[in-house]
């Protein structure tokens, strides 16, 4: 058996309704069955965004997150790609976004089928953008979305709360973004380069999840960290 080599992915194994799925430590999700990749809350021109309201951040968000969005299309070259919502920061974000951004995508959209799930943020299609723009797509037994459902959802695959995990172990506290999941349904972490992280305690999460079966996969630098519900602490 090889070893792996220094800087290697190491992706977590799970099932969402009985449907086989990787976690990827680099905040996507795929489906190898159905050959499908999921990404959430990219956030894309958040930068210019505050910029417009006389906030500065540095002016890099949208290239670093296409920059690792394009490493993983080319990785596990999928024949679906579905973006979660707020995959802009604004319904004008995609009119701000630069030519050669624009480029990238239409490239990495090029022989695929791709969605742009609406979401807060983004209610209406992105200007100029290869893909198709709905509310929510169902496909097999799975449902993707951008809030998840009060209601329990078998399938259900959502965005939107940007979950983040924390746990202590001798005495150290390691706070990671995470996918959350309790077999049934999967809240997925915030892909964007400038996105915030809200614990999977929080109360915005009550009723989401059998709290006997959530698990929070944390993402490390380089592999998923698979934590049972019992063991993560608030804040």
């Amino acid at each position: 058996m090889k070893g792996r080599s220094k800087g290697e992915m190491v992706a977590g194994c799970i099932e969402i309704a009985g449907e086989r799925a990787i976690c990827d430590p680099r905040g996507v999700l795929y489906f190898p069955a159905l050959e499908l990749l999921a990404v959430s809350d990219l956030h894309l021109e958040k930068g210019s965004s505050f910029a417009r309201r006389g906030v500065l951040l540095p002016p890099y968000d949208t290239a670093a997150t296409l920059e690792r969005l394009g490493a993983v299309v080319e990785a596990y070259a999928p024949r679906i790609v579905i973006s979660l919502g707020d995959s802009f920061h604004d319904p004008e974000g995609s009119g701000r976004l630069p030519d050669p951004f624009r480029d990238r995508l239409a490239a990495m959209a090029a022989g695929r089928d791709w969605f742009w799930i609406t979401g807060n943020h983004d209610p209406v299609a992105p200007r100029g953008l290869p893909g198709e723009t709905v509310d929510e797509v169902a496909i097999g037994g799975l449902v993707f979305r951008h809030e998840p459902s009060a209601s329990t959802v078998e399938g259900e695959v959502a965005g939107h709360l940007h979950p983040c995990a924390r746990i202590v172990q001798r005495g150290r506290s390691v706070r990671r973004r995470c996918f959350a999941s309790d077999g049934r349904r999967m809240i997925m972490p915030a892909f964007g380069s400038f996105t915030g992280s809200l614990n999977v305690l929080d109360r915005a999460y009550a009723g989401l999840f059998l709290r006997e079966t959530l698990m929070a996969y944390m993402l490390g630098t380089v592999r998923i960290y698979a934590i049972a519900g019992s063991m993560l602490r608030p804040g």
